[in-house]
């Protein structure tokens, strides 16, 4: 059983009904054991005896009669080099190859020890051997009966002749490429029913699998352990590719797999080998066909997942160490069965039994991922996304629209095909990192909410009345379960999303702006960020938090000048030198100067001591005035970077934190990486207005080649980039190109009815619907659409 041992000693009897691991002889490399009466003996690759059990006879060999209830060296033995070991009643026997003796001790009152006197002896005696014996001779092999003791003697051969070794896997029928080459030579043949036997015997025991494919080195094989496997990789590959090429084999070792292997599969492993299986099932298995490969990988999620914690754990360390492409497949494996349950639970009939089994694969999909990510292997996020994911998301919110439309004639079988795809859904929002970034879009954008919290404030004084409002709201009213709906004093009948637009590119221009003084800029005044000392209220940086998570709540892209470090802070990812860059960048050079000056000079004429916004602090107030210097100054640069980013505004974000998951939910901001919760909340700057082209629609009279088309492209083309992205705003409400890229603008221009030369065009952002006039010529359509988009005229009322 190689380390696997179990044994029942001494007096205070342990009774074990399965094997149980010896852990004091982890790594200690065993090759041959030996059960006596009452106690156990084993030897090491080394030639190290470790004895263990009842010692009432001497016959552990440790100078006591006392029982030992762990394994112990025999110290007389030590730097022998023993051969063998052999366990008798009460007795023990050992013999070394390169001495050519044999040592005894134990109960020697029968001979069994060749000692005249017949007493019991506690230490190892040399064995007094016949005359016959001579250099000639070698010792074969060493036998302790009951109260007799054997040793076989032959003559040697030679030199190089060694004493027979044990053979780790002795008895157990393994699988080689040489048995795969005979199976397909003779899978045809009147020799089926022997291969099948063989098929069986081999797939059916996790000893024949785990004792298969071994490294040749007899070393490597000894190294197995919580770190090492001990498997042939390439030789796994190639054998099991061969043995797919024949269907009559493969079918065969996928009934006895599915049959025999799996539920058999124990979850608390005898020892870290016994986990070898875990690891050649998954490149087995994808080698299958569809439906066998899905309710195998279902059967083998299952199984790991039943897995005792600490076997887990080693799986966990085997996964880190496999080599690229073998983890790629097994990434693989996992997210190509994900995809097609999803896919069947999309757009085939109900089974509840699905999502069940979808929860057991992904759940592996994710312990992979969180392999990859803490052992930094080379393995991309994008290979755990599973697109299919869309296509629930879409049939969900098709369902809810018909049921609004009341095109469902069986309310009851509606509400189950929601239940049964919003469980699936459910399950998946545990793993953001398997929804691609249109599917947390979609998620986000396709929430039921219970209505509208409804914003009436006056376009003068913006901040003034939301705060207002904000501060007076009912604290029962929970902002995260509703839209924003935005009514302006001047014109309380009008509602509409413009409305909202309109608010949102407004309010935050006039918080962002350096005399709100909620934020600190940069040299260049391109970026902001909280200040060390507060100039207003603590209070409003909780408002200020409230309408960003309105923002994100409803999806509209905003004016938020700030570094990626908000974004990482909100998701609870630490900040580091790389984002202080992008806020200052001549501080960050000179700090990672630091970390890469080369001379060896003992101080750097520099203290533990920041200055910023205006203020300077000791980073170890510990140790004032404490100096820098070649073995600090990592700690001296992570210090410097930590308060900037977290200490020094600690106060002001908490709130702004705090107000920020007010107003929208945690599980959902989660769902997004740092850089893409930033492009939600302030899109990106990736202007590709020929896609903006391709994807625009024309309806009523327009189509592509109109005259008032044409030139508009014609006009369009000539602006300037400033006048376009004004242009942007106008169509949608927004500055910036949504995170999906220009591609999610689809623009749909129409001719605008009963106008004349000198009407201007008309925008609906909420549709991103553009009315033109059908002007005479270019000059005029060009002049009407620059007055309208530079000073923000034309909007469409709703």
């Amino acid at each position: 059983m190689g380390k696997e041992l179990c044994w029942t000693a001494g007096p205070r009897r342990h009774y074990r009904h399965v094997p149980t691991v010896v852990k004091s002889l982890n790594r200690k490399k065993t090759v041959s054991i030996s059960c006596g009466g009452e106690h156990t003996a084993t030897l090491s690759k080394g030639g190290t005896v470790f004895t263990f059990g009842s010692g009432v006879s001497g016959q552990l060999g440790h100078n006591s009669i006392r029982d030992e209830h762990h394994p112990r060296v025999v110290a007389e033995l030590w730097g022998s080099e023993v051969s063998q070991v052999t366990c008798g009643r009460h007795h023990t026997l050992v013999s070394v190859a390169s001495s050519k003796r044999i040592y005894s001790f134990g109960c020697g009152i029968q001979g069994q020890l060749e000692n005249e006197e017949m007493i019991k002896k506690s230490v190892s005696f040399s064995v007094f051997l016949p005359t016959e014996y001579n250099h000639e001779y070698v010792i074969a092999k060493l036998i302790a009966g009951k109260n007799h003791s054997f040793a076989l003697f032959v003559k040697e051969l030679g030199k190089d002749l060694e004493p027979p070794k044990s053979n780790p896997i002795r008895g157990i029928l393994t699988l080689n490429d040489r048995m795969i080459d005979c199976w397909l030579s003779q899978s045809d043949t009147c020799s089926w029913k022997a291969i099948k036997r063989e098929i069986n015997t081999v797939f059916s025991s996790t000893a024949s699998l785990n004792g298969s494919f071994l490294k040749l080195s007899r070393d490597d094989h000894y190294q197995t352990s919580e770190d090492h496997c001990g498997l042939d990789f390439h030789l796994v590959k190639t054998s099991f590719a061969k043995l797919s090429e024949n269907t009559s084999l493969i079918s065969e070792v996928v009934k006895v797999v599915q049959q025999r292997l799996l539920p058999s599969l124990n979850p608390n492993p005898t020892g870290v080998e016994a986990l070898r299986v875990y690891l050649l099932l998954p490149e087995l298995i994808r080698r299958f066909q569809e439906q066998q490969r899905t309710e195998l990988t279902e059967a083998l999620a299952s199984k790991i997942l039943q897995l005792d914690p600490d076997a887990r754990a080693v799986l966990e360390t085997y996964w880190s160490r496999l080599p690229e492409d073998w983890l790629k497949n097994v990434v693989d494996l996992f997210n190509k069965e994900s995809a097609m349950l999803i896919e069947k639970i999309a757009f085939e009939g109900i089974n509840w039994d699905m999502p069940g089994c979808l929860e057991k694969i992904v759940q592996i999909l994710h312990m992979v991922y969180k392999v990859c990510c803490n052992t930094n292997r080379n393995i991309t996020k994008s290979d755990f996304i599973i697109h299919e994911i869309n296509y629930l998301l879409l049939m969900l919110h098709a369902a809810e629209e018909d049921l609004k439309d009341c095109c469902w004639g069986d309310i009851g079988l509606y509400v189950e095909f929601i239940q049964y795809h919003d469980t699936t859904l459910n399950n998946l929002k545990s793993y953001p990192h398997m929804f691609n970034l249109e599917a947390k879009c979609r998620l986000l954008e396709n929430r039921e909410q219970l209505g509208c919290f409804e914003l009436v404030v006056r376009r003068t004084a913006l901040l003034e009345d939301c705060f207002h409002q904000l501060r007076t709201t009912d604290p029962s009213v929970d902002l995260r379960r509703y839209w924003l709906s935005v009514l302006y004093k001047e014109n309380v009948s009008k509602r509409t999303d413009v409305n909202k637009k309109d608010f949102f590119l407004n309010v935050f221009k006039e918080l962002c702006a350096p005399e709100s003084q909620l934020l600190m800029y940069n040299d260049s005044n391109t970026m902001g960020w909280f200040p060390t000392k507060l100039s207003v209220e603590k209070e409003k940086y909780f408002l200020f938090g409230i309408l960003c998570g309105l923002a994100f709540n409803n999806t509209s892209v905003v004016h938020l000048p700030f570094p990626l470090a908000l974004f990482k802070k909100l998701l609870n990812v630490k900040p580091s030198l790389d984002d202080l860059i992008e806020f200052s960048p001549v501080l960050s050079k000179s700090l990672q100067y630091i970390l890469d000056y080369s001379d060896d000079v003992e101080e750097m004429d520099m203290n533990f001591t920041v200055t910023w916004d205006k203020t300077e602090v000791e980073l170890d107030p510990a140790e004032p005035g404490k100096m820098v210097t070649n073995y600090n100054r990592t700690e001296f640069v992570d210090k410097y970077v930590d308060y900037i980013l977290n200490k020094s505004v600690e106060e002001a974000f908490e709130e702004f934190k705090r107000g920020f998951f007010k107003a929208c939910n945690g599980w959902m901001v989660e769902m997004f990486e740092p850089e893409e919760l930033r492009g939600v909340l302030v899109g990106n700057e990736e202007y590709d207005w020929d896609i903006l082209k391709q994807n625009t629609s024309y309806e009523g009279s327009f189509y592509a080649e109109h005259p008032t088309v044409i030139s508009f492209w014609e006009v369009f083309k000539e602006l300037t980039p400033t006048e376009k992205k004004a242009f942007l705003l106008f169509l949608t409400g927004f500055e910036k190109v949504p995170i999906l890229g220009m591609s999610a603008v689809k623009m749909r221009v129409t001719p605008l009815l009963k106008s004349t030369q000198d009407h201007l065009p008309q925008a609906l952002t909420c549709h991103a619907l553009l009315g033109l006039p059908v002007y005479q010529n270019k000059e005029t359509l060009k002049t009407k659409l620059i007055e309208a988009i530079n000073h923000k005229r034309g909007f469409w009322e709703e």
